[in-house]
Order: C-alpha cells, then structure tokens, then sequence
C-alpha cells in the first residue's frame, strides 16, 4: 500500500470542486489518513482612476470559514482539519502541501480551456507543475456502479 498519511483538498466551493472532495474522503478513509481542507481566500484589488491598486474587502472570513466547516466526510473516522488562507491560490496550496507535509494534492478542475483558460488561468495546472508532491485532479462526477440486485437479475441462469 503506499504511504499516504496526509491528503491536502483546496477547494473553491464550485460544483467542479465536489466530486475532488468525495474522491478525497473516500482516499482518506480507505487508507486511514488525514484529510486537509483549505479554502484560499484570493486577493481582490480595484484600480482607483489614478491607477493605484485598492484592496477591496474579500469574502466575510467568517462566512468562509463556516462554511468550510460544514464540509465532512461521510464517515466520522475521517480525520479532517479546516483552514482558511489568503493570497495567491496557486502559492498558498503550494505553501500548505509543503508546511503539511502532504502525500497528495486531490483537487477538482473546472476544464476550462481557449480564451477563458488564457485570461483566467488555471489553478489545477499551475499546482501540478510545481507541486512537492503528486497532484490528482478530477473532473466531472464518478459513475455509480449497478446495484447488486439488478446484476444478479441480469446474470444468465445456468442448469
């Protein structure tokens, strides 16, 4: 089994986000780790007509941070620590996975590509190429698999 002790999950609360999270609850269960949840809070700046950056107040913390604390796993025994953070996404997770010492990175991403991808960027991307660890991103919802019960109707019978 590898060595997966600490699983770091960032998430921006979007709908991308909440197929990494199950993925990251389900990873942390099965292998009885720790699991990290940050919410980074990026740094928003409105240009006055003289051109100087003035920072303009963010997301309430508090809001932020309740409703990050309201995001657990399923299953109780899941460890899970909260943390709000402020700054540049890319370089907060960057800095959390160092600090935590984490053994992956299971974030969503919101696929976006052309235009929106240039002028945007991508978060998901940038931590992949510069993450201390490895980076699973995921997209889209997982497939369910049959129940049981309609599997055993389908099975041929033998005699």
């Amino acid at each position: 089994m590898l060595p997966i002790h600490t699983i770091l999950h960032p998430t921006d609360f979007s709908e991308a986000s909440q197929p990494a999270f199950e993925f990251s609850c389900a990873l942390a269960r099965d292998y009885r780790a720790k699991l990290v949840l940050i919410h980074v809070i990026p740094p928003t700046h409105v240009f006055a007509p003289d051109g100087i950056a003035v920072p303009f107040p963010p997301e309430e913390p508090y809001d932020i941070h309740a409703r990050l604390a309201r995001m657990h796993p399923s299953d109780p025994r899941v460890e899970v620590d909260h943390h709000v953070l402020e700054g540049d996404p890319t370089a907060e997770i960057l800095n959390a996975a160092t600090k935590m010492n984490a053994d992956v990175i299971v974030m969503g991403t919101h696929g976006n590509s052309g235009l929106t991808r240039l002028l945007v960027g991508s978060v998901a991307e940038s931590v992949m190429r510069k993450a201390p660890c490895p980076v699973l991103t995921v997209r889209g919802q997982f497939r369910t698999a049959p129940a049981a019960a309609s599997m055993v109707e389908a099975a041929p019978v033998t005699g």
